[in-house]
């Protein structure tokens, strides 16, 4: 990377900072940022148990999820509000302040009492410190990808930019190195059982080691020559989330970015990197510390790619590198994720295949399997039998039965009687239940469905190269992202205008990929359904950036 200085010193006339230097303490403080987020996403399962104990599992675990989902709703908050704080007092203070926020949130995750110790307050509690994190985040990613290419030549400015892109697969790699390490030692000092009880909480409190050398980076920062330019002549913004989102010449602007780009990153990033561990820990029973090593080495390969198609974008375009990433994962999206069932759980893609599963019920006794609030008992007797199989990780099909008659489990020629629980006591019920679910288990195991994944059985190269091809879209549509968005707007109001594109993609369209895919999928009882979610959302983009999108590689970012 050359070693460019910035032309403009900012106004308490420090020496600029070279490019390097710029590039590294952006990447570095966006990656500990990703980094805090990331290992909540990653520890979902342990999440759920340890703050939503008193829900049922399925409903534990999409509360688990919604929450992840909660802190990106958040995040269009913290752009606009860091947003106009960059724009109109600059970039380096904005993101200093989101980067201190966001370490504090984490840290705090990790000192929260459990839901057995404080009951909901703990959930409450937790809450709030994704709320802050989201919040955080929503300044920090914008003010990161705008200081760097205010600060890059006009022809390394997806090069450049592609930098603050793979703070995420750092970010996310670091998250799951932490998480294995501490698994493995807590695991081998203290037994299995004890990371779940309180090893979780190393990954959060080790971030504070990682948050002081990201403010010690930060603080060595000078003013973007371009903001300091724009300051010094006093042509900048007094109202920019006015001028931004209240004249139609931005606001069309600001709505272009969202469809046609982020709309697809938002799908496309969290599907590969998130909704694939999930699917791969709920449904096809992968060991955690097995899929996180998938995940390193996909998320260690993506590091690359986001620098080879950043640099790309600067030589061919962006729009076209872009675009070839959302449209291979439109085309990937159903083959990858049916691929990934037969090579890492290949005994239950033949069970599926060779002994199908049918509820045979009355429609009107059949609940929507969607219940994050845990309010919903689940005691008629299809829904005993469908929640059972959705915890299991089978797909099954519906069939209406008589009115009236009792649920029935068809696993291929063999059937197996659910039962009501309605009215029992709450003793019983839970007895009635577990009675019920070890039949249809017993049933499933004699059909050859197994309850986890066979290591020995499971092709590693194959599931990887699913990964790899997830990897290639996400970065090709990733790695050029920022330089694109940067080049959109006008500097006046470049923060502000492209920060909330970008966190409504990724924090509301992307962060919720896991719990509505995983809700889709508990509703329907079609493991596969849930990526219907982000193909929509992908296709959208897709048609929006062949027909609208411009292409900005080598505009001035003066204007």
């Amino acid at each position: 990377m050359a070693d460019i200085a910035a032309d403009t010193p900012d106004t308490a006339g420090k020496k600029p900072a070279s490019l390097r230097t710029v590039v590294a303490a952006s990447a570095a403080g966006t990656t500990f940022e990703w980094y805090d987020f990331f290992v909540f996403g990653s520890l979902i399962q342990v999440i759920s148990k340890t703050f939503f104990s008193g829900l049922p599992e399925t409903a534990g675990y999409i509360a688990a999820l919604a929450l992840f989902g909660a802190g990106f709703a958040f995040r269009p908050l913290g752009a606009l509000v860091f947003g106009a704080i960059g724009d109109k007092a600059g970039r380096k203070g904005a993101f200093l302040i989101t980067v201190i926020l966001m370490g504090g949130a984490t840290f705090a995750i990790g000192l929260l009492p459990t839901y057995a110790q404080a009951g909901l307050i703990a959930p409450a509690l937790l809450v709030l410190m994704r709320i802050l994190q989201g919040f955080a985040l929503g300044g920090e990613y914008g003010g990161a990808a705008i200081y760097v290419a205010e600060h890059a030549p006009p022809n390394a400015r997806g090069r450049s930019t592609s930098w603050v892109q793979t703070s995420a697969a750092f970010g996310l790699f670091g998250a799951l190195l932490v998480i294995l390490v501490s698994r493995l030692v807590v695991g081998r000092l203290y037994g299995p059982e004890a990371f779940d009880a309180w090893g979780w909480r190393i990954p959060f409190l080790f971030s504070s080691c990682l948050l002081a050398v990201s403010i010690w980076m930060r603080l060595k920062l000078t003013e973007s020559p371009a903001f300091a330019k724009m300051k010094a002549e006093g042509a900048a913004s007094t109202a920019p989330l006015k001028e931004a989102f209240g004249q139609w010449k931005n606001l069309k602007v600001v709505l272009l970015a969202l469809c046609a780009i982020m709309a697809a990153q938002g799908a496309v990033w969290y599907t590969a990197f998130f909704y694939t561990q999930t699917f791969l820990e709920k449904f096809l029973k992968v060991e955690p510390a097995v899929i996180n090593l998938l995940m390193m080495a996909a998320t260690g390969v993506s590091a690359i790619f986001y620098v080879v198609f950043g640099w790309l974008s600067d030589k061919v375009g962006r729009k076209k590198v872009m675009l070839f990433g959302m449209t291979l994962m439109l085309a990937a999206y159903f083959p990858g994720f049916h691929m990934l069932a037969r090579t890492a759980n290949p005994a239950l893609a033949e069970a599926e295949a060779r002994t199908p599963v049918v509820v045979i019920a009355d429609p009107a006794g059949c609940s929507l399997q969607f219940d994050p609030v845990g309010k919903a008992a689940f005691t008629s007797s299809c829904d005993i039998a469908k929640s059972t199989l959705a915890n299991a990780g089978v797909s099954y099909s519906n069939q209406a039965g008589p009115a009236g008659a009792p649920a029935q489990v068809k696993i291929g020629e063999t059937v197996v009687m659910s039962a009501s629980a309605i009215g029992l006591p709450k003793a019983a019920a839970k007895t009635a239940k577990a009675q019920i679910e070890g039949r249809i288990k017993a049933g499933l195991a004699a059909a050859g469905y197994p309850a986890k994944a066979d290591p020995a059985r499971m092709n590693i190269p194959g599931v990887f190269g699913v990964l790899f091809v997830f990897v290639i879209a996400a970065t090709a549509l990733f790695g050029p992202l920022a330089a694109a968005l940067v080049e959109l707007f006008p500097t006046r109001i470049r923060y502000s205008a492209m920060s909330l594109p970008y966190h409504i993609g990724t924090g509301w369209i992307g962060g919720f990929v896991p719990f509505t895919a995983f809700a889709i999928v508990a509703a329907t009882g079609n493991i596969y359904s849930g990526l219907w979610y982000p193909f929509a959302f992908t296709l959208l983009s897709v048609v929006t950036c062949l027909f609208l999108l411009p292409e900005t590689n080598g505009r001035p970012l003066d204007q």
